[in-house]
C-alpha cells in the first residue's frame, strides 16, 4: 500500500508516480485509476490517461457513476490489476459508493492477492481505519475507513490551513487513533500495515507519525524521507 501526497494530479515532474510504479509487482503493470471521490470527473480521468498512457504500464479507468461492468466482470477486472490508484475528492461519498457496489470487498480481496493499493488525498484516507477530511465541509474526523491500514491518515498536512492543529486535536481527543500525516510531495510505502519507506519530491516535505501522549496531548515525529530525483 502506498499513500501519496501528490502525483499526476498535483505535480508535473512525475517523480512520485515513477516511484509508485517501481514498486509494482510486474515489469509492465496494469494500473487502474478509480476516480469515484471526484464523481468520475472527466478532466481528472483525462489527466490520468495523459500521465500514465505514456508510461510503461497498461492504464485503465473504473467508472462507477456510469457503471459498465456486472458483478462478475467487475471482480475479474479489479483482481487482474497490479496497481489500483484512487484519486482525490470526497472521502465519505467515495466510501459510500464503493460499499453499494461491493468495491470495498473487492479491494480487500485484491490486497490479499498482492495488488498495490494507493492514492492521493481521499485516495490516501480511504485505506486506514479513520482519516482527517473535509468531506462534510469543515475539517473533521471520519472513523469509517476500510481499515486495511491500522490507525489514521491526514493528507495535505502542510498545505491546507487548519489541517495540522485539527488533526492533532482529533488524535489527542481520541476521535482518531494515532496515525500518519503527509505533507504534499511525500510518498510512503507500507507492507502488511508496517511503514517500509518514505520519499519526497520536495526537500522540505515530511512524513509525520502523530500520537497521543501520556499527557493527553498529540505529539508529532518527523520520519526520514529519501529525496526523489537526487543523485
Amino acid at each position: 500500500m502506498a499513500l501519496l501526497g501528490g502525483g499526476f494530479s498535483m505535480d508535473d515532474d512525475g517523480l512520485l508516480d515513477d516511484w509508485l510504479l517501481s514498486h509494482a509487482r510486474a515489469a509492465r503493470p496494469k494500473v487502474c485509476f478509480v476516480p469515484t471521490a471526484s464523481g468520475d470527473a472527466p478532466a481528472y480521468v483525462e489527466r490520468f490517461r495523459g500521465a500514465f498512457g505514456s508510461r510503461r504500464c497498461d492504464a485503465s479507468v473504473l467508472p462507477l457513476f456510469r457503471r459498465e461492468l456486472d458483478d462478475d466482470a467487475l471482480r475479474t477486472f479489479l483482481l487482474s490489476q497490479d496497481v489500483v490508484y484512487v484519486g482525490g475528492g470526497n472521502t465519505a461519498n467515495m466510501l459510500a459508493v464503493w460499499r453499494v457496489h461491493g468495491v470495498d470487498r473487492l479491494l480487500r480481496e485484491a490486497a490479499g492477492r498482492g495488488t498495490l493499493l494507493c492514492g492521493v488525498s481521499a485516495g490516501a484516507n480511504c485505506w486506514a481505519e479513520g482519516s482527517h477530511t473535509d468531506s462534510f465541509g469543515p475539517l473533521t474526523f471520519l472513523r469509517d475507513g476500510l481499515g486495511l491500514l491500522p490507525g489514521s491518515v491526514c493528507p495535505h498536512y502542510d498545505s491546507e490551513p487548519g489541517r495540522r492543529p485539527s488533526y492533532q486535536d482529533a488524535v489527542a481527543g481520541g476521535m482518531l487513533p494515532a496515525g500518519w500525516a503527509l505533507d504534499d510531495g511525500v510518498g510512503v510505502l507500507f507492507t502488511d500495515g508496517r511503514h517500509q519507506e518514505a520519499v519526497t519530491r520536495a526537500p522540505a516535505a515530511r512524513l509525520y507519525r502523530v500520537e497521543r501522549g501520556e499527557d493527553g496531548r498529540a505529539s508529532e515525529r518527523a520520519l526520514p524521507c529519501r529525496l526523489l530525483g537526487s543523485a
